[in-house]
């Protein structure tokens, strides 16, 4: 039976890759590769009904609202207490980060290690921008 008026199928989208069209795929499925690192936020993902691209990180709920270059300025200036973990939404690891001076500086510069390789997400466990 066809969906009544007012409901819509799930969208699927085309990735963009080396100059090779990849999918269809749904959100779960992209957000899932961004985690995975198969996604990069500037990749081009076009809806199934459209021609134009535009950057996966527009795509709502694929990647986080957060920067990676902000997560790592703050890892590198402030990690020892914390903020960086307060702006990936950790409020609970950045007040321990903040209480330890950074675990005495170790878990920062792990921290700000993990950052910078892009295996640290968000609270939502969605990939950084």
């Amino acid at each position: 039976m066809p969906p009544g008026p007012g409901h819509h199928a799930p969208a699927t989208f085309f990735v963009r890759s080396f100059d090779q069209e990849l999918g269809p795929y749904d959100l779960p499925t992209l957000a899932q590769m961004a985690a995975n690192r198969q996604l990069r936020p500037e990749d081009g993902v076009r809806a199934s009904n459209g021609q134009q691209y535009q950057p996966a990180s527009s795509l709502p709920g694929v990647f986080s609202d957060k920067e990676w270059m902000t997560a790592l300025l703050l890892s590198l200036f402030l990690g020892g207490l914390g903020i960086d973990r307060f702006y990936l939404g950790y409020s609970g690891l950045g007040v321990a980060k903040l209480l330890t001076l950074g675990g005495c500086g170790v878990w920062a510069l792990i921290d700000l290690v993990l950052i910078a390789m892009r295996n640290v997400p968000d609270s939502d466990g969605r990939a950084l921008r």
